[in-house]
Order: C-alpha cells, then sequence, then structure tokens
C-alpha cells in the first residue's frame, strides 16, 4: 500500500520513548498485545513530515483509534495525566497534524500514520509536547446467556483497552540543554539490585539517551538504562538502573550458593535465587566507577554528563 508524503513544514520535531500496557510506561521498542509501535522515535528536519508505523502482530483483525493526550513527568521519572492542559499543551495539540486517525489491520498488516507539525506566525520560540495515543478499540461482542438461566440483577463484563503512547515534542528555535549526575548508589528496586542516581538538567529543551555504569578492567557497562528522559517540566528526576546478568540466570541454586559463599556472602546457603543474584551483582559492581549520561541521535551520540562515583 503506498503512503502520500506529507509537505508540512516544521522546525524541528521529536518523539522520543515507547510507552505502554494500558499507558504504563514500558521499554521503548516494546509493543503492547498485538501492536508494534515503530520508531520510538522521530526527527523531522523541516522539510519533510515522518511516519510512524503501526503492525497488528496478532492473528485477528484490529482497529486502533490515534489521538494525542498531555503528561507530565514527575521526578521519580514516571507520566501522569494532566487534567487541566495549558496554554502551552494546547500550543502543542494545534501544531501537530496527522493522519489517519482509525486504522482498521489485518493479521500482520502495518499501517503508516503521517505526522508533521505547523508551527503559526508568532508562535514563542521553545519546546512544545504532546503524547499520540494508539488506543485498540475492542471489537463489539454480544453477551450470551447461558441456555435456562434467568439473569439476576445488572450485570457487566469487563474489557481491558490497551494503549501504546508516544511523546511527541516540537522544538522552535535555537534550543540547548546541560546535564548533570548526583548521588550515585546501590539501592533496592522492586526487580532486585540496582544503581540509583539523580539526573539533573538546564536549559531550553528537553534531554533523552542512555545511562551507563563503567567500570575500570571491564568491556562492557556493568548496568545501562536506554530511553531516558528529562522532560522541560522537571529540573531533575530519579533513574533507578537495575543490575542483571542473563549468565547468572541460567545457573542453578546450588552454584549460585557456592559462588556466593566463595565471595563471603553471609547466608548464602539459605538465600532464594534471586537474592544470590542480586548480592552477587553488588559484590560486583562495588568500587570506583564512571557514570554517563549519553544523549543519542539517529547519526550519533553526545556526552552530555559524567561523574566518578564509589559504590559501597
Amino acid at each position: 500500500m503506498g503512503v502520500a508524503v506529507m509537505n508540512f513544514w516544521t522546525r524541528s520535531v521529536l518523539a522520543a520513548g515507547l510507552f505502554a500496557a494500558a499507558f504504563v510506561p514500558t521499554s521503548a521498542g516494546a509493543g503492547v498485545g498485538d501492536l508494534l509501535v515503530a520508531p520510538t522515535r522521530l526527527v523531522l528536519d523541516g522539510r519533510k513530515g515522518a511516519e510512524i508505523i503501526l503492525n497488528n502482530i496478532g492473528d485477528e483483525p484490529a482497529t486502533y483509534r490515534v489521538s494525542v493526550e498531555f503528561r507530565r513527568m514527575t521526578e521519580k521519572g514516571e507520566l501522569v495525566e494532566v487534567p487541566s492542559p495549558n496554554a502551552t499543551d494546547r500550543a502543542a495539540e494545534d501544531m501537530i497534524v496527522y493522519a489517519p486517525r482509525k486504522v482498521t489491520l489485518a493479521p500482520h498488516e502495518p499501517q503508516a500514520i503521517r505526522i508533521a507539525a505547523r508551527a503559526p506566525q508568532g508562535l514563542p520560540d521553545g519546546e512544545y509536547r504532546v503524547h499520540m495515543l494508539f488506543r485498540a478499540i475492542p471489537p463489539a461482542t454480544p453477551v450470551v446467556q447461558p441456555s435456562g438461566e434467568q439473569p439476576k440483577g445488572v450485570q457487566f463484563q469487563l474489557t481491558p483497552i490497551y494503549g501504546v503512547t508516544i511523546p511527541v515534542i516540537v522544538r522552535l528555535g535555537n534550543l540547548e540543554a546541560a546535564a548533570g549526575i548526583a548521588n550515585v548508589q546501590l539501592e533496592r528496586s522492586g526487580s532486585g539490585a540496582a544503581v540509583g542516581l539523580d539526573l539533573t538538567r538546564t536549559g531550553t529543551r528537553s534531554t533523552y539517551g542512555e545511562v551507563r555504569v563503567l567500570k575500570h578492567g571491564v568491556k562492557d557497562p556493568v548496568a545501562i538504562q536506554k530511553g531516558v528522559a528529562i522532560y522541560t517540566e522537571v529540573a531533575q528526576r530519579h533513574v533507578s538502573i537495575v543490575l542483571a546478568d542473563a549468565e547468572l540466570e541460567k545457573k542453578s541454586l546450588a552454584e549460585l550458593a557456592t559462588m556466593a559463599k566463595e565471595m563471603g556472602i553471609e547466608g548464602a546457603s539459605t538465600m532464594p535465587k534471586q537474592d544470590l543474584i542480586s548480592s552477587i551483582l553488588k559484590i560486583r559492581v562495588r568500587g570506583p566507577v564512571t557514570v554517563e549520561y549519553i544523549e543519542t541521535f539517529d547519526d550519533g551520540s553526545h556526552l552530555l554528563a559524567q561523574t566518578q562515583a564509589v559504590l559501597r
């Protein structure tokens, strides 16, 4: 199926980060249910529009509605709904042009959503943002009453509705940003041991990239988190990077207990598997580390901030 090219122009538009699972953030590049959305980051150069590709990877036809909504970032890095959009939100919404707004996809069928931005004359330079929402529309399903039974009272059937959101940012003018890293330490997260830190941002635009924790003599980062944004409504946000090792996950409980004992970890023989893995990873990462916040682009990357720390 051919896709018409939109000739709308914009000075700069960027879409960063993918969020899903009933509008709860997940890892970039992921989908929800049978819907995949790509790319997760768009940059328009001011000469042409761009496309977002929806792909139904399920075995049944599916319908999705496309719309925009507003969200705010908290200092924990969470995105929360905005009940009362302000004038800046409305200006961003008015700039975004996209089509189609509703699609029905056959199984394994892709569809392009064309998107661009048109800034009105006199709009102040700055960064504007909306979140584009791709929401599944459940098919109409008649309620079938079991034979011989009479309904009693009011009956409801709840159907979960899933959606994917992509932040769409419009940048007008020559905007700049700087970042910093502070309070690097080991912490406990819901998924196990983690490296926690605070990112700070100054300037007139948001930042987006990945955080790497490096250890001297180790080739690859000992911890890494991609798709880390700091939006303009916050000057600081917390980041928690869970420590993980696929090879440790493959080992048996007995093998992990032996490793832990050799590393001097007390109580290793009675620990659950995930606690053993977390304890081993903590020992491995302890000591001097270098932490970097790197802004990533389609054509390269740029070091935004770097600091040295000692993990204990």
